[in-house]
């Protein structure tokens, strides 16, 4: 569910939806097919844009409920998750990383970023493009993936912010500081 939640704001407004949706007993595929679109649209309404993620929610719900879709240790493969409505990439590897283990990294606006200012990428690459550096870098292991994306988003939202707060930053090679000297 925070996958779906996170979609274009901040994980605060997401863990918010959650935490409303938990309240009212809603924890579990089933539990988001059963109650009401408007229902839950008012319950997840913090996350923003709530009417398409109820939806996206019980898009998702369907596919947990469909047992073809899943591999065999429970998992959807990335395949059946993209070929959801409103379940893009980045959404469906955090779906796969953070709730199922599997080595696959995610892309966000965070790590485009931070590679875009230290001069890794140019900042149009594709999310493939940019996910191959990492799977191409370290070993799968779902342990460092979930790593190296926190500590990307623990640096962004500390030092490399739309504006960036550059004292103290321990990242030398980066293009903005060059531009502030």
């Amino acid at each position: 569910m925070g996958a779906v939640l996170t979609q274009n704001t901040a994980w605060t407004n997401a863990d918010s939806a959650l935490a409303s949706l938990l309240r009212a007993g809603v924890g579990l595929p089933a539990d988001l097919l059963a109650i009401p679109r408007r229902r839950l649209a008012a319950l997840i309404r913090s996350s923003g844009y709530f009417n398409q993620k109820a939806r996206k929610l019980a898009v998702i719900s369907m596919l947990f409920s469909r047992p073809r879709a899943l591999t065999p240790r429970g998992a959807p493969s990335r395949e059946a998750l993209l070929a959801e409505w409103g379940i893009g990439r980045e959404t469906a590897d955090s779906i796969l990383l953070y709730a199922f283990q599997k080595p696959v990294f995610v892309v966000d606006a965070y790590t485009r970023r931070i590679l875009s200012r230290i001069g890794l990428i140019h900042g149009s690459e594709s999310y493939d493009a940019v996910q191959a550096l990492f799977h191409d870098a370290l070993e799968p292991d779902p342990a460092v993936f979930n790593e190296y994306h926190a500590l990307i988003v623990e640096h962004a939202k500390v030092h490399c912010m739309t504006r960036p707060v550059c004292a103290g930053c321990p990242v030398r090679p980066c293009r903005h500081r060059r531009l502030q000297s």
